[in-house]
């Protein structure tokens, strides 16, 4: 991962899910191989996410490729495609997150984890962009699953992982606690440490996934700008916000574009980056 000090750039693009990432012709290749039925209306359709909803909402659109990521091969495409696609959109520099226990089915996390790693040296190749891989343990899973997730990413580190971080339904659960034994687990084998926080929770959740995870980087982060207090903490501890506007507006995180809080970041001293967090749902690459 990168350090915090950096600017808003479109370079570097940090906050970017695998997931969210898949072409549709791609989606409907795969899914006429794996006999995976065709949404209605499409794949499109069934992927992008075209008017302002609701976080619910967007997470549809992103969970309608899930089953596409079967086999070994489906994921290593998947990932070098969309090293591919971003370095098309003028990416100097990618960070791709993904959660594989969501798609431990036939295969092992471990399998999952190493599938994506093959995917990204195949992506690096043919695009000649570097990249990296970062691990996500989801909220909604139990601890030991998180471990499993943890200990596979800290086996691959080095190796194409590059990070570890925590995503998922911020309200339905909100605690950090079951996280601080697999972040501990990834802080050792040196992974860069970042957490989805105040997206959909409040300013307290980022102070909490800095103190109690040791995360240098927040994904999203936006509610952090509701408090005056852990805002200019957040400023003088270095932490750096990666923030994707369109797919705030999307989720219904803010209300407009210029309604986001971006500058107060900015105004406050707070490191930035821009992500595209799920490029084929929001139709926004950088």
């Amino acid at each position: 991962m990168t350090d915090g000090d950096v600017r808003p750039t479109v370079g570097l693009n940090l906050h970017t899910h695998l997931e969210g990432s898949i072409r549709p012709r791609t989606a409907a290749e795969l899914a006429e191989a794996h006999a995976v039925p065709a949404p209605p209306g499409g794949w499109e359709d069934a992927l992008r996410m075209r008017e302002a909803g609701s976080l619910t909402t967007f997470l549809a659109h992103v969970g309608a490729a899930y089953p596409l990521f079967a086999t070994r091969e489906a994921i290593g495409r998947i990932v070098a495609e969309a090293v591919q696609d971003a370095a098309a959109d003028g990416v100097a520099y990618l960070e791709l997150r993904f959660g594989p226990a969501t798609h431990a089915g036939e295969m092992s996390i471990a399998g999952v984890i190493a599938a994506a790693t093959d995917g990204l040296r195949d992506g690096i190749r043919r695009s000649g962009m570097p990249a990296g891989l970062v691990v996500c343990a989801l909220r909604h899973h139990d601890p030991a699953t998180n471990e499993e997730v943890a200990r596979a990413a800290a086996d691959h580190a080095g190796r194409g992982i590059v990070g570890f971080d925590v995503a998922g339904d911020e309200l339905l659960f909100p605690s950090l606690e079951p996280m601080a034994r697999p972040f501990g687990i990834a802080a050792a084998a040196g992974l860069g440490l970042t957490a989805h926080a105040g997206e959909a929770g409040t300013a307290e959740h980022v102070r909490d996934a800095v103190e109690r995870l040791g995360v240098r980087r927040i994904g999203h982060g936006i509610h952090a700008a509701d408090s005056d207090a852990v805002i200019r903490w957040a400023a003088d501890e270095g932490i750096c916000f990666e923030q994707c506007p369109t797919s705030n507006v999307l989720t219904g995180a803010v209300r407009s574009y210029s309604a986001h809080p971006i500058r107060r970041f900015l105004d406050a001293g707070c490191d930035v980056v821009i992500g595209d967090d799920d490029p084929t749902t929001t139709g926004a690459p950088l």
